[in-house]
């Protein structure tokens, strides 16, 4: 299964090539990028681990990709989004998001039913990555 989140997610996965064209376009922009990590893709855990501070002062592409690579070298299992902020509304808006790595082996998700009282019928996401520990939950 593949996981959907950001702005690419149906694309296939991006060279460092086509990455770093997107920096460009962000930093054009004026909005600074910040790399995050996880091992827990679920939807709605959408604050991740950062990888070092937001880069405010970085105007060159190069220097984000060089971040991205650490990011994977030290996380090969995780996956890793790059994650461009717009300022211009006065709070912390994310312009745009995509990921930039993913594990080998995506674990998806199943849904669980739970039927409850007056016959309401309840459906809960459950992430097959969960069923293992923190750190180990796409190690092969």
């Amino acid at each position: 299964m593949r996981i959907t989140q950001g702005t690419f997610s149906y694309l296939p996965d991006f060279t460092d090539e086509e990455i770093s064209l997107q920096v460009a376009y962000a930093l054009d922009h004026g909005w600074p990028c910040s790399v995050e990590f996880t091992d827990d893709p679920h939807p709605r855990n959408s604050y991740w681990e950062m990888w070092g501070l937001p880069m405010f002062d970085l105007k060159d592409p190069a220097g984000v990709l060089l971040e991205i690579n650490e990011c994977r070298r030290a996380y090969p299992d995780h996956y890793v989004r790059l994650t461009a902020y717009d300022a211009s509304y006065g709070r912390q808006t994310t312009a745009l998001s995509f990921i930039v790595q993913r594990p080998g082996n995506e674990k998806g998700f199943r849904l669980d039913r739970e039927e409850t009282s007056d016959r309401r019928v309840r459906y809960r996401m459950h992430p097959y990555a969960l069923d293992r520990p923190e750190g180990e939950r796409y190690a092969t």
